[in-house]
């Protein structure tokens, strides 16, 4: 098994090497040098080599191993005291950080690290500060999605005990009448399940089909597939697309579409008008919906995205998630999908732009 060492270890051990290798350069050249400047300073001073002078030079030679004794001793002491202090300065903020991530890694997402004074232990810091902020609003988004889906949930399956209890009770009529509104909110059910399942694969560009598409022409056949709802609704539709082509999966841009087109109907009121148009905007291609309905307030332009967001009490029914399963679908394609309103009663224009072949 391989043995970890210490990160304090390790710098605990560098500075002794280092003090150590200047500690015995210095008792090297003072050993080699002292000598010979105690003799040429003896010589050159007009003094004899005598058996005194001899002895004096015995005499330092003796001193100045002593000294180095002691030097070495002090200097050991020295070194470890003062090594140990400015290691245990360097690991402090190494020792927040990890402790930091051990909060994370228990599920607390608010912990945060100050940033200490070293540049590279601040990025550090900043790095983790960063994942713990990525984190909190997945788990965040996460608690706010469980919540979203039970109140969707809810309502349907309410209404279903309803329609149930009062069949039993012989309160409300076994009457077809009954069973439609059953199955009605069954079908929403099953609405909200496929639109989950959607919205999961929404954004991800694995799996997708690179395929040479006509986004124009794909767009015109589900303006046309969908053209019978907008006559019942009185509500009129006008296509004017280009060829424009692109490549990306098929069926998830067809959702795209119709996406879009749905929420534009449901936000359409009888009399108005639903318009798609398309063109090339420097290389990329660009599909507009624009219609003439309720329109949307500037805080909610970028709400509506999210998923269960409804801006107003007169947008239409639905599961409310399919404005963002488009952007997602959108996005997976490496382009986007963004909205403009002048404000409630001036309609909203939703513009796919998407890279041209």
């Amino acid at each position: 098994m391989k043995v970890l060492r210490t990160l304090r270890a390790r710098l605990l051990t560098s500075h002794l090497i280092v003090a150590a290798a200047g500690v015995v350069t210095f008792v090297v050249i003072a050993a080699v040098a002292a000598p010979t400047f105690f003799h040429g300073h003896v010589v050159h001073g007009g003094g004899m080599m005598d058996g005194s002078t001899v002895e004096i030079e015995r005499a330092f030679d003796s001193a100045l191993r002593r000294a180095f004794v002691v030097a070495i001793g002090a200097s050991a002491v020295a070194a470890v005291v003062v090594v140990s202090f400015v290691v245990r300065r360097i690991l402090r903020p190494v020792d927040r950080i990890r402790f930091a991530t051990r909060r994370l890694a228990g599920g607390d997402y608010r912990e945060r690290v100050d940033p200490p004074t070293e540049a590279e232990l601040a990025a550090l810091a900043a790095d983790v500060n960063a994942l713990a902020a990525s984190l909190e609003a997945t788990e965040r988004g996460r608690m706010q999605l469980m919540a979203d889906v039970s109140h969707e949930l809810r309502t349907p399956l309410t209404a279903i005990e309803g329609f149930m209890e009062g069949l039993i009770d012989g309160v409300v009529p076994a009457e077809a009448e009954t069973y439609a509104s059953v199955a009605e909110e069954a079908a929403r059910l099953k609405r909200l399940a496929e639109d989950l399942s959607a919205l999961s694969r929404s954004d991800e560009p694995e799996g997708l089909r690179q395929e040479r598409v006509d986004l124009g022409s794909l767009a015109g056949k589900v303006a046309q597939r969908l053209r019978p709802q907008f006559d019942d609704k009185q509500v009129d539709l006008v296509v004017e697309l280009p060829a424009l082509l692109v490549v990306g999966d098929p069926d998830r841009l067809t959702q795209v579409i119709v996406n879009v087109l749905g929420n534009a109907l449901g936000n359409t009121p009888a009399g108005g008008r639903v318009t798609v148009t398309g063109r090339a905007d420097h290389g990329r291609v660009v599909v507009t919906i624009t219609d003439t309905g309720i329109g949307i307030e500037a805080r909610d332009l970028e709400r509506i995205f999210e998923r269960f967001y409804r801006a107003t009490s007169t947008r239409s029914g639905g599961t409310g998630i399919g404005l963002t399963i488009a952007r997602g679908i959108a996005r997976s394609h490496h382009g986007d999908l963004t909205v403009q309103s002048d404000g409630l009663g001036r309609g909203a224009t939703f513009t796919l732009a998407l890279p041209a072949v």
